[in-house]
């Protein structure tokens, strides 16, 4: 039934009827304006929930375990700082316990137990007697019935030294001459670099894969100044020296009887040409199984123009006649 209707053959004032009319045509507004946002919203709640699903397949993409762009030890940095926080906040919490109770005073470890230090580690010790022989209690004196040995691990960092070499100079009179000792042979010739200096900084480049220029403020920190190009000069002659050791480790690979080869193909810049050529990073290393001691040995090559690049025996084969041509090739190869 119409309200409308109602009201105006109900004879009412004129001015109720259009204040009625009004309200009605508001609340209709209202209504549809309601209708309109409830849309919007639920439009809004979708797009949400979607983005929220897209997010979580990115990152079980990203982060995921079988995830080849996210290692296992990029994964462990989370797990680092877990730990750290973890330990953090028990510091936080737990009281120091008081080291004068002895035994009684030790705080029981939740963890498992801790790996035995190396025996082969030096061991520096230090002696903790009590501060008077004799029984607090009844003066008498003590007797040692047993010792309580606890170890630490320590370190010490990179220490800098100097060695100087001094060679007296002794002259003979009669016949005019002056004799000193020869001169040690040097990794450097005329470089201020000891062989222990020269295997830290080779150590730390490509072992713990630290840059020069942080080796350089490891230097700095101490008062010795390494500049980077000096340590890149190093770097170059340290593998000019050791090259005939790299050679000798190949030879002894190739008397392996398995021999494991990986390539890496990588595209080099050729600038006579003005583009790019084919060439190879390898690795060939010996099987775990062969008695002696595991070699692996890196190879850097620019094929020719008739090497087979997809042939994984070829490029074992060429390994073998790159370093030594008379290697017999019944060699076995593992791939």
């Amino acid at each position: 039934m119409d309200l409308l209707n109602e009201l105006t053959r109900a004879n009412h004032d004129p001015a109720v009827i259009a204040k009625v009319r009004a309200l009605m045509e508001q609340s209709v507004r209202a209504e549809q304006m309601l209708a309109k946002n409830s849309a919007a919203l639920a439009e809004k709640d979708f797009k949400i929930a979607a983005l929220t699903l897209e997010l979580a397949y990115y990152r079980r993409i990203k982060f995921g375990q079988k995830s080849e762009s996210f290692s296992g030890e990029q994964r462990e940095l989370f797990d680092e700082t877990v730990n750290t926080d973890l330990a953090a906040t028990e510091a936080e919490l737990v009281p120091p316990a008081d080291t004068g109770e002895g035994e009684a005073g030790k705080r029981k470890r939740s963890r498992a137990g801790r790996q035995p230090l190396p025996a082969d580690l030096p061991r520096v010790e230090h002696r903790h007697e009590p501060e008077s022989c004799q029984c607090a209690a009844c003066g008498q004196g003590l007797v040692m019935i047993g010792e309580d040995i606890s170890e630490q691990l320590d370190v010490e960092p990179a220490r800098f030294f100097v060695h100087r070499h001094i060679r007296p100079q002794y002259a003979c009179r009669a016949c005019e001459t002056v004799i000193a000792a020869a001169v040690p042979p040097a990794t450097i010739d005329g470089g201020m670099a000891a062989p222990g200096l020269l295997a830290w900084v080779a150590v730390s480049k490509y072992t713990d894969h630290l840059p020069l220029y942080r080796i350089e403020q490891i230097g700095a920190r101490q008062g010795v100044p390494l500049a980077r190009s000096t340590l890149a000069e190093w770097i170059g002659k340290i593998g000019v020296a050791l090259q005939p050791l790299g050679e000798r480790l190949a030879e002894l690979l190739k008397e392996r009887p398995c021999l494991h080869a990986d390539e890496t193909p990588v595209r080099q810049l050729d600038p006579g040409e003005g583009k790019t050529r084919h060439a190879y990073l390898w690795a060939y290393r010996s099987n775990d199984l062969d008695e002696g001691p595991r070699i692996v040995v890196f190879d850097y090559l620019i094929p020719c123009s008739n090497f087979d690049h997809h042939s994984p025996v070829r490029k074992v084969v060429n390994f073998c006649e790159f370093h030594a041509p008379t290697v017999p090739l019944s060699t076995t190869i593992a791939t």
